[in-house]
């Protein structure tokens, strides 16, 4: 039994399952113009022949226009605005009146062909959830790249101008924070007036501060393997288990998707081929609601992470206030 599962029966809860299903995560391809030392999708400009195809992304859509109940299409990468199929989903998904969330790195927006991404994004009133890991030049650079800290606070500038972070603009833009090393988020809301401050001197406005654990997975764990860190890592994780956090964890309220179409529980699992429970309900073709809201959950070490402290979801903290 894995670590996860002990901590699960320690404290009284039954085996995880889902209970809705309100959002669909897209995971669009690992095509990404950015290679970042905690990435769990192992992401990089080296992963272009995984990519979503036209046909697949038409069962997306098929699958949002059956279930009006999923009220959220959440689209992920690598970069995912760098997928061909990213504004076919978009407008379609909108025209159904969903919430489209996009996960955006910011500096995409100046790649080529990319440069009116951010009206096409106003235009369709996307949520835009962008990752800028620290309000530091030094410490962005340092995980993402030399630059990358200029380049992103340009793109959020560019957001900006045209409403989004702005107070009843209806243009929601958030960032997400991933701390640099083998540690626990520090609370949400405390790093949200720092971000706020730090970002407002730069001219940046933002509507709120997504925390959210790194998941001793992919490109991250070998960080933690090649520094011998493995071990402490997980055994913080577990010494944190609080389990309050066990009901609200993504997995219960989403189906993961991955570029060629196939079902996971959560981004992670996928990234880990951690194949769903319910083995006839593999793919979108197979794709039933019914059967999959109320699904056994693949659970494994690394959902640790997602009840350690806060909690830790694509929505950020889980808990207020809990460290």
């Amino acid at each position: 039994m894995a670590r996860f599962d002990d901590c699960l029966t320690r404290t009284g809860h039954a085996e995880l399952r889902a209970d809705r299903i309100s959002t669909l995560q897209v995971n669009v391809g690992k095509y990404c113009n950015q290679t970042c030392r905690h990435c769990h999708v192992d992401a990089g400009p080296h992963r272009i022949a995984e990519q979503m195809t036209h046909e697949t992304a038409q069962l997306i859509v098929e699958v949002l226009t059956r279930h009006p109940s999923i009220e959220t299409l959440d689209i992920t990468g690598g970069a995912p605005e760098l997928n061909p199929e990213f504004r076919f989903l978009v407008r379609e998904a909108t025209a159904l009146k969903r919430h489209v969330i996009d996960r955006c790195n910011l500096t995409v927006m100046f790649q080529d062909g990319q440069r009116e991404l951010p009206e096409f994004l106003a235009a369709h009133r996307v949520h835009v959830i962008a990752s800028l890991p620290c309000y530091s030049e030094e410490n962005v650079d340092r995980q993402r790249g030399k630059g990358v800290f200029a380049s992103s606070i340009a793109a959020l500038k560019a957001l900006n101008a045209l409403g989004y972070g702005a107070e009843n603009s209806g243009l929601a833009l958030d960032l997400v924070f991933n701390p640099q090393g083998p540690s626990l988020p520090p609370p949400q809301a405390a790093l949200e007036a720092d971000y706020k401050r730090e970002l407002g001197k730069l001219g940046v406005r933002f509507n709120s501060l997504l925390t959210i654990t790194n998941m001793p997975i992919s490109r991250f764990k070998l960080d933690l393997e090649h520094s011998g860190k493995l071990q402490k890592y997980t055994e913080l994780l577990e010494s944190k288990f609080n389990p309050t956090a066990v009901d609200d964890v993504m997995c219960r309220s989403l189906i993961s998707v991955s570029w060629d179409g196939r079902l996971f529980d959560c981004d992670f699992n996928q990234m880990l081929e951690l194949p769903l429970a319910e083995k006839p309900i593999a793919h979108l073709r197979d794709f039933d609601l019914d059967v999959l809201q109320r699904r056994k959950i693949h659970t494994a070490e690394h959902c640790l992470g997602c009840t350690a402290g806060a909690g830790s979801s694509c929505t950020g903290a889980l808990l207020t206030g809990a460290r």
